[in-house]
């Protein structure tokens, strides 16, 4: 992609990632799912987990699969109000870029 994501847009498209599961989703499915619209690896995408998890954005648990440990996340009651202004921004945003790139202002 030519655009930089910021970490602001990061915690936005995580966030919308692991809302889609209401008991919670692990590291590796997000980062797949994550994958599925940008080029980001692992290793930038679990310190955008833990500081989401830091920011009480998400709650973390384990569970056990196939005989060991899968660390889960689910959306907090802040990190469902934290994406539902990312997602009001977002609109107002692209909207306007959008209509830049179109001709208008």
């Amino acid at each position: 992609m030519v655009f930089n994501t910021g970490a602001a847009l990061l915690d936005a498209i995580v966030l919308a990632v692991v809302s889609k599961d209401q008991e919670g989703t692990y590291g590796y499915k997000i980062t797949q799912d994550v994958r599925g619209v940008l080029e980001v690896s692992e290793s930038t995408l679990y310190p955008v987990l833990r500081r989401l998890q830091k920011d009480d954005c998400l709650e973390v648990y384990d569970m056990a699969y196939a005989g060991r440990n899968r660390r889960y996340y689910k959306l907090t009651e802040k990190g469902t109000a934290q994406l539902n202004l990312y997602k009001v921004e977002w609109k107002n945003y692209s909207s306007k870029i959008s209509k830049m790139f179109e001709g208008g202002i």
